[in-house]
């Protein structure tokens, strides 16, 4: 069995992988992960092996895909766009030898994947890691309904806040202004944050963190449990940017090996499966027994009964391709080591990353994630990322006013020069257009009181007013500015004035948006009647 990590938060004279000092209250087990332990043989890939094998046994189907599973008499349109494969291995469900019967391959496979990442139990899923966190929300209404939730989470989470009825409560993460980015959590904020809604006779039975975050910020995760459960608080950890994580000894560890309990793993953004494909794990954590039927539960509420075979079929080879593929992971973080010291010689840009430590909350750095400042260029985050893509080709995965953020999947073989190559063109083509008008964003302002339950708030009567009249009224919808992402009115709080001055100055901005608005200027909210 693997073991579970215990917090060495407070260790002083580590490194990160960025190479400069890590802060001080730092877990270094999240750097620095044991080789793994597996307890089964991660060569195998049992459900990728059933789908193959059905595909070659050219059956007759007459059976829902309607295309028959036959690339030449019904799936020929399959086959001119993606291939013969895809349409021989678009398996139907309920087959026994692949998904039905006991012990079946896939089965087997999520045994694997649970081995793989340190967990107790994975599902598969294949509506993306929004999947897992709407299930993870209904499954951890089970133990109480009160949820502390870091204020950078995904839509998605809100999404299971208002389906289970929970009734939330917020711990803002640390944000640097300069390139608004939304970082993490410490332990003592979280400590702090519990005790404070414990004081006042609102107890809380989950928590929601956020680790790592868009730019690779990794947060203590298991000073992050060691609190929850001192408080008597089931954790999630929203690790959908760290599905490779554990899988090489450069990379932070896995979370499920150092205490949560539950892991949103979105394994298709770095972890080399299918788009749309995704994992949710059960650690092995103190609340496992009372959470393993309710995230089992809320799994039949929130999958499909068509689940793709294409997609489960590939999250079964990423995880071996991940479990079986140190060397080859090697070879990516390499390559982004390489991209970070060619930056740190061009003093055009700056690699953000080399600033982290001067963020508690930060106790790692994925180094998979490169966020580049390139505001010495004199054009926006956004202007280099469309000049990127559209004069070299080159995808960039996001951008800020200040900033673009550069990601090597584990299994990726990079060209680094081509990319450098871009970069440098791009900074002459700034060079000759010269320096844009610059934007400074208004301080986040602190949210509004929750006057409502928020799945009250969004199913009751609701209106859209102008912005003006909407201060003091409920919010009916959730508006996130960005940057930075986090959200700055939810469902069934009250709207402030600061927090419209806010929304419409990004809205105004020419690198700003508000997620979530009912126009793009923020002239009206939605609010509850």
């Amino acid at each position: 069995m693997l073991h579970q990590e215990t917090s060495t938060s407070g260790l002083p004279g580590t490194t990160g992988t960025s190479g400069l000092p890590a802060p001080e209250a730092t877990n270094d087990a999240a750097r620095h992960p044991a080789a793994p332990r597996y307890a089964h043989d991660q060569n195998r890939t049992p459900y990728a092996d059933a789908i193959t094998a059905f595909g070659d046994s050219h059956p007759l189907s007459l059976m829902v895909p309607g295309h028959g599973n036959d690339p030449a008499g019904g799936a020929e349109h399959i086959a001119q766009l993606f291939g013969a494969r895809v349409a021989q291995l678009d398996v139907p469900l309920l087959l026994e030898g692949i998904d039905a019967g006991e012990n079946n391959p896939l089965q087997q496979s999520q045994e694997l994947a649970a081995d793989a990442w340190g967990a107790r139990r994975s599902w598969f899923l294949t509506n993306g890691a929004s999947q897992a966190n709407r299930t993870a929300a209904i499954a951890v209404r089970g133990l109480g309904e009160r949820i502390m939730i870091q204020r950078a989470m995904h839509s998605s989470l809100t999404d299971g806040v208002l389906l289970s009825g929970l009734v939330p409560s917020f711990v803002a993460p640390a944000v640097d202004t300069t390139h608004g980015i939304a970082h993490g959590l410490t332990p003592a904020a979280l400590d702090a944050a519990l005790t404070r809604e414990a004081n006042a006779g609102r107890a809380v039975s989950s928590v929601y963190v956020v680790s790592p975050s868009y730019f690779g910020s990794v947060a203590d995760v298991a000073g992050l449990a060691e609190v929850s459960h001192k408080h008597g608080a089931a954790i999630i950890v929203d690790n959908a940017w760290g599905a490779h994580f554990g899988f090489h000894p450069e990379l932070p560890e896995s979370p499920a090996r150092l205490g949560a309990d539950l892991v949103v793993s979105s394994t298709h953004k770095l972890a080399g499966s299918l788009t749309q494909s995704a994992m949710l794990h059960l650690g092995h954590g103190p609340f496992a027994d009372r959470l393993e039927p309710l995230v089992a539960r809320a799994y039949s509420m929130t999958s499909s009964t068509s689940m793709s075979g294409v997609l489960m079929g590939s999250l079964d080879v990423a995880r071996h391709a991940m479990a079986t593929g140190e060397e080859r992971i090697g070879r990516a973080v390499q390559a982004a080591a390489e991209i970070r010291d060619r930056l740190r010689q061009d003093p055009r840009f700056a690699d953000i990353g080399d600033g982290f430590a001067a963020f508690p909350d930060i106790a790692a750095t994925d180094p998979l994630r490169i966020p580049i400042d390139v505001s010495r260029l004199g054009r926006s985050g956004h202007w280099v990322r469309g000049t990127l893509k559209e004069r070299h080709g080159v995808y960039i995965e996001m951008s800020t006013a200040t900033s673009i953020v550069a990601v090597i999947g584990a299994t990726r073989e990079i060209d680094v020069d081509r990319f450098m190559a871009a970069l440098d063109e791009t900074a002459h083509e700034a060079a000759r257009l010269g320096a844009e008008a610059t934007h400074a964003f208004p301080e986040l302002p602190e949210p509004g009181a929750l006057r409502m339950l928020p799945r009250d708030a969004y199913f009751g009567a609701s209106e859209v007013v102008p912005a003006e009249q909407a201060v003091g009224r409920i919010s009916a919808d959730t508006l996130a500015a960005y940057p930075p992402g986090i959200p700055n009115l939810l469902p069934g709080e009250e709207i402030t004035a600061d927090t419209v001055d806010f929304l419409q100055a990004v809205a105004a901005s020419p690198t700003g948006y508000v997620r979530g608005a009912v126009d793009a200027e923020v002239a009206g909210i939605r609010v509850v009647v």
